[in-house]
């Protein structure tokens, strides 16, 4: 009787040990499947932050100014917006400007010099509201448009005046064209008269045809150099 009951206890032991180790494989076989999936009991896969959509009916407006005073309506501007609670439909104002390189009286300076005079640029969303808050700003006379109705920039206009004030590189202006008379002030050539053939604005070089004993002769200067006649 008692060897039957001790058998009766070791198959006891045996399937409680069974059991055991199947229980562990089992949980391994969850923990290798976590590695795998991230997602494994309820856990949340991660967020994909999607992009704001652009705002609809936001464009680019031209706005005509009094000549000379665009950076005092882009102020005037700025402070309305601003007072009156417009950041959600008026975004930025600018006055499109552009540095460029002069050459007066053999001086090479850089300003900066308005892309168009009179005119500056606003970011909006067009209501009845935000139309209100731009027209009636001190020094602007009206938006740009057709019978009345302010007309938005194209996309492509609006990136190219953008990408122009934007450029590092300042742009080169010289009082002289290609076929104009000129008078050279300076180097070995100085005081002979010539002819623009060509202008290099990238090298800041003008060549002209220049007259050396009846024969025409191309001379390369820089534009410092060069005066027109």
């Amino acid at each position: 009787m008692e060897e039957q009951k001790l058998l009766q206890e070791e198959a006891q032991i045996e399937q409680e040990v069974g059991e055991a180790a199947l229980g562990v494989e089992e949980e391994t076989a969850l923990e290798t499947q976590k590695e795998v999936d991230p997602g494994v009991e309820g856990e949340e896969a991660p967020e994909v932050e999607e992009e704001a959509p652009e705002q609809e009916g936001r464009a680019w407006y031209v706005v005509h100014s009094y000549s000379g005073y665009e950076n005092k309506v882009k102020k005037n501007l700025e402070s309305r917006i601003e007072s009156m609670g417009m950041q959600d439909y008026i975004f930025e104002v600018v006055v499109p400007t552009e540095d460029v390189v002069e050459l007066r009286d053999g001086i090479r300076r850089t300003v900066e010099r308005r892309i168009f005079p009179g005119y500056i640029l606003v970011d909006m969303v067009m209501n009845d509201e935000s139309w209100f808050v731009v027209r009636n700003t001190p020094g602007a006379t009206g938006f740009v448009g057709s019978g009345g109705q302010p007309i938005p920039l194209r996309k492509e206009e609006s990136d190219s005046i953008l990408k122009r004030m934007e450029e590092d590189a300042p742009k080169v202006e010289v009082g002289f064209r290609t076929g104009d008379a000129v008078r050279i002030v300076d180097g070995p050539f100085t005081d002979f008269l010539g002819t623009v053939d060509s202008l290099n604005v990238d090298k800041g070089t003008v060549r002209v045809m220049v007259s050396f004993f009846g024969r025409e002769t191309p001379v390369e200067l820089d534009f410092l150099q060069v005066e027109k006649e």
